[in-house]
């Protein structure tokens, strides 16, 4: 199937950013790994820009539609969705350790400029829902006042620094060099738990 080709395109070029980088790759090199021909490539995607955009907003409309999905939960209460939130960015980030460095070294980078604007407008779309949920609970008085952006920014900053380094994150945690903090259930509770801590004492009133 014409999907299943695309998909399976895009994850033979998360693999090989991951090995060579972005700007070490090339359209030649994508059509090898995923062991296609060139024209499929540009078929689907145009350029390697388009097909970075293209990883970049898959991965963000998955997450969209979680995010609506908690968003429209009229069973949860608003921390109840925040926590829900949480799990959910760990469950998802921690997942795809591949995908995240070869996205967080571009960002870092931002030498393309018009890619780089398209990337953080996708993952703006997906903070608009936090924000709303945190609107939400300040005008119930459940929350206080606070910054809903940064509060998010809290948030996906203290997963990326667990991400930043695999060796770094042993380290911090006081683990075995065997230690996979990605795959480890254990570690990811105690990620959720710790990320939830500080987003309660954040946002509820004592």
């Amino acid at each position: 199937m014409i999907t299943d080709k695309k998909e399976h395109i895009m994850n033979a070029a998360i693999e090989l950013f991951a090995e060579k980088g972005f700007d070490g790759s090339s359209i030649r090199d994508l059509a090898a790994k995923a062991d296609v021909n060139v024209a499929m490539v540009n078929y689907y995607f145009g350029s390697k820009d388009k097909l970075f955009e293209a990883l970049v907003e898959n991965k963000a409309r998955f997450m969209r539609g979680k995010l609506d999905e908690i968003e429209n939960n009229a069973k949860l209460s608003e921390i109840e969705k925040i926590d829900s939130i949480i799990e959910s960015y760990v469950e998802r980030l921690l997942s795809q350790p591949l995908f995240h460095r070869i996205l967080y070294q571009e960002l870092l980078m931002g030498e393309r400029e018009s890619m780089h604007k398209n990337i953080i407008g996708m993952f703006v779309k997906n903070t608009l829902t936090l924000r709303t949920i945190i609107e939400q609970g300040i005008r119930k008085k459940v929350f206080r006042k606070v910054d809903p952006e940064l509060t998010m920014a809290t948030i996906i900053g203290t997963i990326n620094q667990v991400m930043l380094s695999k060796a770094m994150c042993i380290m911090l945690v006081n683990r075995e060099e065997s230690f996979d903090p990605y795959t480890d259930v254990a570690f990811k509770n105690r990620l959720v738990k710790h990320l939830k801590h500080i987003i309660h004492a954040s946002l509820l009133h004592q």
